[in-house]
Formats: structure tokens, C-alpha cells, sequence
């Protein structure tokens, strides 16, 4: 089945302290949290903090929104010294947005993004469990390529884990071919 967004708008903004009720909706799901490095947010106070210790202060952390609601997150995290010129995307969306492509538009919005804000970033890499075969086809559409596997890279909730490595260039990557 083809991916598609319907009628929503999806569009990415910086998060905000309202958002903590929108943000309770995925981080309290174990389900969304399953391939995440993050544990299940078990109260608002906590989902606070993050958003005002974390989310607002992080250099490049966005709210993913479906029409101006806040429906997930989408981070690049910059490499430093010699690896300055990358970065790792990461993102999550609550489950109700999945299968509709509106993760897809969020990633390809967000590189997008990246590469205008950030105009010495060249590359932008996305790691993904072998088994996380929904996020693997999402980085695919938004134009990711595949480079390999990396074994036994992170450790994630007390198990180290292999990922896949998926990167896009900013050399192969028109902005302004893109929303």
C-alpha cells in the first residue's frame, strides 16, 4: 500500500511548554518507545522536564506537527571537531501517525531544514534496527541511501545492538526541490 498523507499539513516548529499533553500521547506508549533509547515517560512532570531541560534548549530539535498539533519529534544531532560536517537524524511519532506518510514528509521536511540551517552539514545519517523494517522504508522514501550494517554499534536499554547506517548528502540533495 502506498504511502500517502491524506489532508494533513505537516509541518516541523520548535516545541513549546504546551506541548507536554501532545508529547504524553507517544512517550507513554511502549509501543512507540519499543525502538527508541528512551524509556516510557511514566508522568507529566517528567515530560516537562525533557521539554524544558532537552527538547527547547537542543540545537536542533523540532516538533513534528499535523495540523499545528505536535504529534512526535525530529532531532539532528551535529558531530564534533573533524566529524562537524555530519549529523544523525532521529525521530519518533506517535502511532496513530503511522503508515500515512507523515513521518516520510516530517524526515524529508527536516533534512531539508538541516541542510538550509546548517550549510556546512554534508551529510545527515540515520541508524535503524534491522528489525525497525517501517523506519528503514521511511529514510528509503525521503532519499536515503543504505551503506551498511554496523555490528554490535549501540546499547540500547541494557542490549548492545546492530544498526543499520543510512545517509543523504546535501551534494545529492536539492533543497529546493523539496517542501
Amino acid at each position: 500500500m502506498e504511502e500517502r498523507v491524506e489532508s494533513w499539513r505537516v509541518t516541523l516548529r520548535d516545541f513549546k511548554m504546551t506541548d507536554v499533553e501532545d508529547f504524553m500521547v507517544w512517550a507513554t506508549d511502549e509501543e512507540v518507545a519499543h525502538f527508541c533509547s528512551w524509556e516510557v515517560y511514566k508522568s507529566r512532570e517528567q515530560a516537562e522536564k525533557y521539554i524544558s531541560t532537552e527538547a527547547i534548549p537542543h540545537p536542533w530539535f523540532k516538533a513534528i506537527c499535523v495540523d499545528g498539533k505536535a504529534v512526535g519529534g525530529i532531532s539532528l544531532n551535529r558531530g564534533e571537531g573533524h566529524a562537524r560536517c555530519r549529523g544523525e537524524i532521529g525521530y519518533v511519532t506517535a502511532a496513530h501517525c503511522w503508515g500515512k506518510g507523515i513521518v516520510t514528509q516530517a524526515v524529508k521536511l527536516g533534512v531539508s531544514a538541516a541542510f538550509q540551517d546548517l550549510p556546512d552539514l554534508e551529510r545527515i545519517e540515520g541508524l535503524v534496527e534491522p528489525q525497525n523494517l517501517a523506519s528503514q522504508r521511511v529514510l528509503e522514501k525521503a532519499g536515503f541511501v543504505k551503506e551498511g550494517l554496523l555490528s554490535r554499534y549501540l546499547n540500547f536499554k541494557g542490549k548492545t545492538r546492530d544498526f543499520y547506517v543510512y545517509r543523504i548528502l546535501s551534494a545529492d540533495f536539492p533543497v529546493e526541490a523539496h517542501p
